[in-house]
């Protein structure tokens, strides 16, 4: 029999289940499982500057390829409790990352040793499974039910925590025997499908919202092939952005209260069914739930037999897979058509097409300090249809997404449940591990950028090249939006005079120094007719340096972004003029029609 230290094991299993990669920073009481990394080989570990950044890093490497399962490692106590925000992320958009930790000797845990904590008590409610694995024997079965757990159902993360004597003893394990064991995804029935087929028929402006469980099912193809089969307009949830490509003649644009176009949601408010799929309607997609539902049949499929019915109740619900429900929704269309029975729904589409042509908002501005708008304008010029963009939340992100085209699944890689500040540096680093040959794009504002900023000495470290696109107002925009209702205008300023840096002209920090004194390069930008230039700049600059290249765009102080309560297109508060001409609006979709 064979025999090795459990944390060997545990190391040879990550292999035996795909792991190529992990992010982490080594401490004391993981140190047998570094050992046993560096004597395995096969696994690359990338050294973060901080865990929060390295379970940041193995959330973005999950979301960039398809079967990717992050790896992150520290020690239990100070690196897991840096962890539970990157797991919280993960749940929340159904990520699988696997965090391991180092914990203190078995005999000592209960007596408050140096760095011993109960890490899985605190990781429970934002994990699939947290468990501190006592007797070394386990540990085999541990990892292989995590991988098991983590790809099953809806994917999430899970925590194994190890104390140290554990990782130390040896046991009997083969790791030429060890087998994966097999995944379980719940399936959509024949009888189900033609229920929602029905439904749909029945219905004369149908509408497909396309959500984040597209993505993960590696989906998109079917997606599109059922949409054109039957000539339903598709609505992609921030989550599903790149399901279906921006171009494509039945993208009907997003919905929503930030991030969503005119036009998505003026063909929302006429549609009479939606068929969600892989979705959770999510408020900041539904807003008000009486607007949103009103005058609508709802068919709900969702791989969670517990989201059915979590929001609000659907007319039909279908606890499955969306890419096995997409087989089997193929399937039936393809018999409709042959039988000649599919519905006409070309004016339909016609008509939402009509309304991306018609009800676009502006982005060409030549104001100076710049306006956000005209960034999107040129970064849509400047990046084409393989750009990977990265962001995570504030006015930056839903700008972005009214603004910006995104044109391939998992292009758009985005944390929108939890939306933590801090998270598109690290993210950026591990989408640009996953696929070394991307462009990355990453979006922030500049209080998001400062939260780890450290994590930019990483991909300096490491040559992990990527660009940064970087809007400075030197405020924390989306807040300081949100107090306008409360008349406040409260400590949200980031603004002040830098003794040693005048050149940010009263903005503060000094995110160039910043960045070249991390290893990076930077550039800054104060006239809009500059940005392109920019741009080609910094994709050069990370082709010959190898390191992240961060340009950084000196917006003007006060943008409003436009946001409304409910999805009613009469409701929601344009700040700018919208596009009344097609200069206004040169890189949108389709041309403007007036």
């Amino acid at each position: 029999m064979a025999r090795m230290t459990a944390a060997r094991a545990a190391v040879e299993i990550l292999r035996r289940e795909g792991v190529t990669d992990a992010f982490g920073v080594p401490g004391a009481a993981i140190n047998p499982f570094y050992a046993a990394l560096q004597a395995s080989g096969g696994i690359t570990h990338t050294l973060a500057r901080h865990v929060e950044g390295a379970s940041h890093m193995a959330e973005g490497y999950t979301r960039a390829r398809p079967g990717n399962i992050g790896v992150c490692v520290g020690t239990s106590g100070p690196a897991g409790t840096d962890m539970v925000t990157g797991l919280y992320s993960a749940i929340g958009d159904s990520i699988p990352i696997l965090c391991i930790t180092g914990q203190a000797p078995t005999a000592v845990i209960h007596k408050e040793d140096f760095q011993a904590v109960d890490i899985t008590s605190i990781v429970k409610p934002v994990t699939k499974m947290a468990v501190t694995v006592l007797e070394a024997a386990q540990v085999p079965g541990v990892f292989q039910q995590a991988f098991h757990l983590m790809r099953s159902g809806r994917p999430g993360p899970v925590l194994i925590d190890l104390p140290v004597d554990v990782q130390l003893t040896e046991i009997e394990f083969d790791p030429e025997t060890y087998e994966p064991l097999p995944v379980h995804r719940p399936a959509a029935t024949r009888a189900q499908i033609e229920k929602a087929i029905a439904l749909l028929d029945a219905a004369e402006r149908p509408l497909i919202v396309a959500g984040g469980g597209v993505i993960n099912a590696d989906a998109s193809q079917l997606l599109v092939e059922f949409a054109e089969l039957t000539g339903v307009p598709v609505i992609p949830t921030l989550m599903g952005w790149g399901a279906i490509p921006d171009d494509h003649e039945l993208n009907a644009g997003m919905v929503g209260l930030q991030t969503s176009h005119r036009y998505g949601n003026a063909t929302f408010l006429e549609s009479d069914f939606v068929l969600g799929i892989g979705n959770r309607w999510a408020n900041r997609h539904t807003g008000r739930l009486d607007v949103y539902t009103a005058g609508r049949t709802f068919v709900h499929i969702d791989i969670e037999p517990t989201q059915i019915g979590r929001i609000f109740a659907p007319d039909h619900g279908i606890a499955s897979d969306a890419g096995a429900a997409l087989e089997l929704l193929v399937e039936a269309a393809r018999e409709l058509e042959a039988r000649g029975a599919l519905p006409d729904r070309s004016h339909w589409a016609a008509a939402a097409r009509e309304k991306k042509a018609t009800l676009q908002r502006r982005t060409h501005f030549d104001d100076v300090p710049i306006k956000p708008q005209r960034v999107y304008e040129e970064m849509n010029k400047a990046f084409g249809p393989e750009t990977r963009y990265v962001s995570t939340i504030g006015l930056s992100q839903i700008a972005g997404a009214q603004l910006l085209h995104v044109f391939r699944p998992r292009h758009w890689i985005n944390c929108g449940q939890a939306g933590p500040l801090g998270w598109t540096v690290p993210a950026a680093l591990g989408v640009a591990r996953a696929d070394p040959e991307a462009q990355v794009v990453a979006l922030s504002g500049d209080y998001d950028f400062q939260f780890l900023i450290e994590e930019l000495a990483v991909g300096a470290q490491h040559k992990i090249p990527y660009i940064h696109v970087l809007v400075n107002n030197s405020y924390l925009g989306l807040i300081r939006q949100a107090q306008r209702a409360f008349g406040i205008d409260f400590q949200v300023r980031l603004d002040f005079e830098n003794v040693n840096s005048p050149e940010p002209g009263g903005y503060g920090v000094d995110h160039v120094k910043v960045a070249e004194g991390l290893g990076c390069k930077a550039l800054r930008v104060t006239d809009p007719a500059a940005l392109g230039a920019a741009f080609e700049q910094a994709k050069k600059l990370a082709a010959e340096f190898r390191v992240p290249v961060v340009v950084e765009v000196i917006l003007e102080r006060v943008t409003d972004i436009a946001m409304s309560v409910t999805n009613d297109i009469g409701d929601v508060t344009e700040f700018e003029e919208p596009a009344t001409e097609p200069g206004h609006a040169p890189t949108a979709i389709r041309p403007l029609k007036v």
